[in-house]
C-alpha cells in the first residue's frame, strides 16, 4: 500500500501549483505564394556570402570588414556570451553545492570551580547540499536560460545580416551617386560650351539676349548640382567608414554603376520564410524562454526536497587532529513548502502568462512582417523593372527630340531656347536611368535580406561561432 499512497501524495501535491491560463490560439496564416509572381532563376538560392553575387571586390570587402569590426555587432557578440554563460549558472542549480569550512578555535573559560582554563578546538568541515528536482522546476529554469541564449545568438545573426545589407545598399548608393556626379560633371562641360556658343553669338548679333541669359541659367543650374552631390558622396562614405568600425574617411570604389548587375531572385515559398530570418528564429526562442520561465514560477507552491550532509573532522590537540582525529557527520533531509503567500505565486504566474501572451503575439507579428518584407521587394523589383523600360523609351524620345532641335536651330529654324530645353528633357532621362539602376540593386539587396540572407539556424545551442551568419 506504500506506492499508492506515495502516488498519491505526489499528486495531491501537484494540485498545489499555481493556475496558469491557457496561451491565446494562433490567428497566423501563411500565404500560398507571394502576391507577386516574381521571374526566379531555376536553382538560384540565397548564398550565406550573398553580396558576393554582385561580383564587386570593392563591396565584399566592406561587407567583411564590417562584420568583423562594427561596433552594434561587437555588442551582440558580448551579450551572446553573456547569455552563454547564464545558462551555465542555471544550470548549476541542479547540480550539488559543496563547500569546506576550516576554524581552529582557542578558547579562554572558566571552570566550575571558578579556575580559568584554555582549550583548542581543531576542526574540518564539507558540507554539501543537493535539491531533488521532483517538479521539474529546475529543468526549466535551465532551459529558459538556454532558450534565452539562442534568442540572444539569434539575434547576433539578425544584426550581422542587418549590418550586412546596410553596407551593401550605402555602397550601391554611393556607386549611384558616383555616376550622377560624373554624367552632371560631363553635362556641366556641354552647358559651358553652349553658354560660351550662345554668348558669342549674342555678341555678333545671331541671337538675343534672352537666349544668351537662358544658356548661362542652365549652366548654373547644373554646376549647383555638382557641389550637393559631392556633400551626398562624402557622407555616404563617412557612413560606410563608421559601419565598417572605422573613422570617418574616403571608401575604395570597384565596378562601375553600369557594370554592376543584380543577383538573379531566389525561389521559395512564404513557409520556408520561417526557417531562413534570425528574427523569426529569435521570436521563437523567445517564447520558448517564457514558456520554461511560466512553468518554473507556476511551481514555486510545489514543496522542494534537499538533501544535507555535513561530515568533517575534530580534535582538541593538534598531534590527535593530523593523526588520529575524530570523524563527525549528519545527514540531513528536508522538505520545504510554502504555507501561506498571499497569493504572491499566483499573480506571479498570471504575469508570466501574460508575457507569453505578448511573446506569442510578437511571433507572429515577426512572421507577417518578414511574409511584408519578402513581398514588398518582390514587388518592388517588378515595379522597378516595368519603370526602366518606360524610362529606356523615355530616354530615346529625349534623344531623338535632341537631335531634331540641335538640327532646326542649326539651320536657322528654331531658337536654342529649343535645343536646352530638349537637353534639360535628356538630362532628366539620363539621371533618372541612373536612379533606376541604383533601387534596383538596392530592392535586390532588400529581398535577399528578407528571405533571410542565407541563414541557418545551427542545431547545437552552445555554437561558439557569435553572430557571423548573416
Amino acid at each position: 500500500m506504500a506506492a499508492p499512497a506515495a502516488a498519491a501524495l505526489v499528486l495531491a501535491l501537484a494540485g498545489c501549483a499555481a493556475k496558469a491560463p491557457p496561451a491565446p490560439a494562433s490567428s497566423l496564416q501563411t500565404p500560398a505564394a507571394w502576391r507577386t509572381a516574381a521571374e526566379t532563376e531555376q536553382g538560384a538560392v540565397v548564398q550565406a556570402q550573398w553580396w558576393q553575387a554582385f561580383g564587386d571586390p570593392a563591396l565584399s570587402a566592406l561587407v567583411t570588414a564590417a562584420l568583423e569590426h562594427n561596433g552594434d555587432l561587437r555588442i551582440a557578440r558580448a551579450r551572446v556570451a553573456q547569455y552563454r554563460a547564464l545558462v551555465g549558472v542555471a544550470a548549476a542549480g541542479q547540480k550539488a553545492n559543496v563547500f569546506v569550512d576550516t576554524a581552529p578555535t582557542r578558547t579562554r573559560q572558566l571552570a566550575y570551580n571558578g579556575v580559568p582554563y584554555v582549550t583548542n578546538v581543531y576542526q574540518a568541515e564539507f558540507q554539501a547540499s543537493y535539491e531533488v528536482d521532483v517538479w521539474g522546476r529546475l529543468a526549466a529554469l535551465t532551459d529558459a536560460a538556454t532558450a534565452t541564449y539562442q534568442a540572444e545568438q539569434a539575434n547576433a545573426d539578425a544584426a550581422a545580416l542587418s549590418i550586412a545589407a546596410t553596407v551593401a545598399s550605402g555602397y550601391l548608393n554611393l556607386r549611384g551617386l558616383d555616376a550622377q556626379l560624373a554624367l552632371t560633371e560631363a553635362t556641366l562641360k556641354l552647358r559651358e560650351e553652349s553658354r560660351d556658343l550662345a554668348k558669342r553669338q549674342f555678341d555678333v548679333g545671331y541671337s538675343s539676349r534672352l537666349e544668351w541669359l537662358q544658356a548661362q541659367a542652365e549652366y548654373q543650374t547644373t554646376a549647383e548640382q555638382v557641389p550637393q552631390l559631392k556633400r551626398s558622396i562624402f557622407e555616404q562614405e563617412n557612413a560606410l567608414s563608421i559601419l565598417t568600425g572605422g573613422n570617418p574617411g574616403p571608401v575604395a570604389r570597384g565596378l562601375e554603376l553600369v557594370q554592376l548587375q543584380a543577383p538573379p531572385v531566389p525561389a521559395g515559398l512564404p513557409s520556408e520564410l520561417l526557417r531562413r530570418r534570425p528574427d523569426i528564429a529569435r521570436a521563437e526562442f523567445n517564447l520558448i524562454a517564457v514558456n520554461a520561465n511560466l512553468a518554473a514560477t507556476r511551481d514555486q507552491l510545489l514543496p522542494s526536497f534537499k538533501l544535507t550532509m555535513v561530515g568533517g573532522v575534530q580534535n582538541l590537540k593538534w598531534h590527535d587532529f593530523v593523526n588520529a582525529p575524530t570523524a563527525l557527520w549528519r545527514l540531513t533531509g528536508a522538505v520545504v513548502a510554502p504555507v501561506f503567500e498571499g497569493d504572491r505565486v499566483q499573480q506571479q504566474t498570471d504575469a508570466v502568462a501574460a508575457q507569453r501572451d505578448q511573446t506569442v503575439y510578437a511571433y507572429e507579428n515577426a512572421v507577417r512582417t518578414a511574409f511584408a518584407e519578402t513581398d514588398n521587394s518582390l514587388g518592388a523589383l517588378a515595379r522597378l523593372k516595368e519603370q526602366a523600360v518606360q524610362n529606356d523609351a523615355r530616354r530615346a524620345t529625349a534623344a531623338e527630340t535632341l537631335r531634331i532641335a540641335h538640327n532646326r536651330y542649326r539651320n536657322g529654324y528654331a531658337s536654342y531656347l529649343e535645343e536646352l530645353d530638349a537637353q534639360r528633357t535628356l538630362y532628366n532621362a539620363d539621371v533618372g536611368r541612373l536612379q533606376l539602376k541604383t533601387r534596383t540593386l538596392v530592392a535586390s539587396v532588400d529581398l535577399y535580406r528578407a528571405m533571410g540572407g542565407g541563414w541557418t539556424a545551427s542545431p547545437d545551442p552552445r555554437r561558439s561561432r557569435e553572430g557571423g551568419n548573416p
